[in-house]
């Protein structure tokens, strides 16, 4: 396999590329100016200084390639407008620059859940659900979607939805718990039940290579072909998701206090002021208290086990022990 992989030096993009070395496939990686780069070289991994954006180094990169993974993107965006200009338009552009290719690869989106929308307890959403976002993140993952869908009858492509992804090297989800459940207390949104799916990014990665290898493909015919949700196929309290932590860092139970949702509007608002003040994009803000205040973010990986043969081998506190174990080993706490 030839494979280019965009946001190779990120979180997800850094364990594919190793996955894809270590089957031995020629990699190559498009990779911002500037950007550290230092572990793609030592494993191999051809280089291409680009930029989604831009559209600096696609025709160069995609030349010569099978399957393009595509995980580069904004995860947190001054603006609606930046999120789109990103996730959207970038995605658009790589996707002209494989359909200029006389054999164009097979495309493989990573994009999210957030681009379906939240759920409601005991109520998974399947790749049938009409897609429903709720922020300016969801909405650009899914017109990148739509971006892909317009592009299916000159390149062959496959979306892929995983729920939050943790695991060796997230710097997002599992920090911003763990300064509480050192001190055994975790805060919730609200006094009412919540739930959601996750995934350990290995297992993401091998529902990735699967989908690009046996994915059916996206069409204009029907708005869910070649739509893959990915999850450990399980839906979890947050009671459940902070007790599980818990135990990964030794302690017997974590106490979650539930804060009251007008609070939680506060503090998002306060936080994204203090970002725009200052230029910057803010971690917490309205759209992420508007997430929090869902009762649920789950998805069924139903048709992934069925059409792409994924299971998925990391169960949640195997998963989180592991992953605290990797934070120890690095010293990040």
């Amino acid at each position: 396999m030839r494979a280019l992989v965009t946001g190779g030096t990120g979180f997800i993009g850094q364990h594919l590329v190793r996955r894809l070395v270590a089957r031995g496939a020629s990699v190559t990686a498009l990779v911002r100016r500037g950007a550290s780069v230092g572990a793609l070289e030592a494993a191999g991994v051809r280089l291409v200084r680009g930029d989604i954006v831009t559209g600096e180094g696609l025709a160069e990169a995609v030349r010569g390639v099978d399957v393009v993974l595509h995980l580069a993107g904004a995860v947190k965006a001054r603006s609606e407008a930046e999120y789109q200009r990103c996730n959207t338009q970038g995605t658009r552009q790589l996707l002209e620059a494989i359909a200029r290719v006389e054999r164009p690869a097979r495309f493989v989106f990573c994009s999210s859940l957030a681009a379906a929308g939240p759920s409601r307890l005991g109520q998974p959403r399947r790749e049938v659900d009409a897609p429903a976002p709720i922020g300016a993140y969801g909405r650009s993952k899914l017109a990148a979607e739509e971006a892909v869908r317009e592009a299916s009858a000159r390149v062959p492509a496959i979306v892929v939805r995983p729920p939050l992804v943790y695991g060796p090297g997230d710097r997002e989800f599992l920090p911003s718990l763990l300064p509480m459940l050192r001190w055994g207390v975790a805060l919730k949104s609200g006094f009412a039940p919540k739930s959601y799916s996750l995934i350990h990014v290995e297992d993401l990665c091998e529902g990735l290579l699967a989908a690009a290898e046996r994915g059916r493909t996206v069409s204009t015919q029907s708005p869910d072909a070649g739509v893959y949700f990915l999850s450990d196929g399980r839906e979890h309290g947050w009671e459940e998701v902070c007790e599980a932590l818990a135990h990964a860092l030794g302690r017997r139970r974590a106490l979650v206090l539930p804060v009251p949702e007008a609070l939680g509007y506060a503090v998002g608002l306060g936080a994204e002021l203090r970002a725009r003040l200052k230029g910057e994009a803010a971690t917490l803000n309205l759209d992420k208290v508007r997430d929090l205040r869902c009762e649920a973010w789950t998805c069924s990986p139903d048709r992934a086990r069925e059409e792409l043969a994924f299971t998925p081998v990391h169960p949640l506190e195997q998963g989180f022990r592991n992953t605290v174990a990797w934070y120890r080993q690095q010293g990040w706490m």
